[in-house]
């Protein structure tokens, strides 16, 4: 047990201090829980101009398309909150003149940013919570129960190249100070190629091969088999796989690009610099 004080004691410290900043602005947990319940019950109303249709493209999921939605809208927000988490970290620090100071203590950037993003991905979990139970429960979404092992496989393994693409806007925010277009990037590119609202399938020929390179494609893939069709980890190997190796690829250019930005920044003493 006291060898896994010092594991959790500091990404538990960051949750503590990110949960009263959060905690001290309360008209905002009221506004997000409206939101959620907004956004789903609007899907939900379009949802209903395909009623008594059967569409070929939605066949793979189930063919219900409030609950192919539900689930794009509902996980996209671990991308956007693990591209930008990390990076906001940094800017942060560099406003508040805190960044070299807090470069200096034993613990490891990767380690502070990792800790200033447990809260952020507590907070979304409890999200995507709801606006799974609000479509279930309120607006009819049918949904699977899915093994435990299958769903937390899956999720990982959706997660972490979106931490990679997030030390990417760390570092980019490091070298060049300014906001990192990687998260705007990554958001556009998502939203229209990465089957957020459609199957990827309804893309013109040319756009599929674009698709193909983003994570998100393959992460929301499983997840709807998983959460629509009730698959299993066999049925889903080929987007796991994908999946682990934009881990190992995305976390590695990470790293290194982030270790490499602080490298050229020390040199040049832009440190302190906003």
């Amino acid at each position: 047990m006291r060898d896994l004080l010092p594991l959790i004691g500091k990404p538990l410290a960051f949750m503590v201090r990110d949960f009263k900043i959060a905690a001290s602005y309360r008209l905002q947990f009221l506004m997000q829980g409206v939101g959620i319940l907004l956004t789903t019950f609007t899907f939900s109303l379009v949802a209903r101009m395909f009623d008594g249709q059967s569409l070929p493209v939605l066949a793979p999921y189930g063919g219900d398309f409030f609950a192919f939605v539900l689930i794009g809208i509902a996980f996209t927000d671990y991308l956007t909150i693990s591209t930008d988490t990390f990076a906001n970290e940094i800017r942060n620090a560099q406003m508040l003149g805190t960044l070299e100071a807090v470069l200096v203590t034993p613990t490891s950037i990767i380690t502070i940013l990792l800790s200033s993003y447990a809260y952020n991905l507590l907070a979304t979990s409890l999200r995507v919570v709801f606006y799974l139970l609000f479509g279930t429960l309120i607006f009819g979404a049918q949904l699977r129960i899915p093994g435990l092992a299958t769903f937390l496989i899956t999720f990982f393994l959706t997660l972490l190249p979106f931490s990679g693409l997030g030390l990417l806007s760390a570092a980019f925010i490091i070298a060049f100070k300014r906001g990192s277009p990687i998260s705007t990037f990554m958001a556009m590119g998502s939203g229209l190629l990465g089957g957020m609202l459609y199957p990827v399938s309804v893309l013109p020929a040319w756009l599929k091969p674009f698709s193909v390179m983003l994570p998100i494609t393959h992460g929301l893939e499983a997840m709807r088999q998983v959460l629509l069709n009730g698959a299993g980890i066999f049925e889903i190997r080929k987007q796991l796989i994908i999946l682990a190796l934009f881990s190992i690829l995305l976390l590695a250019i990470g790293i290194y690009a982030l270790y490499a930005s602080l490298k050229v920044a020390r040199k040049e003493g832009s440190l302190l610099h906003y």
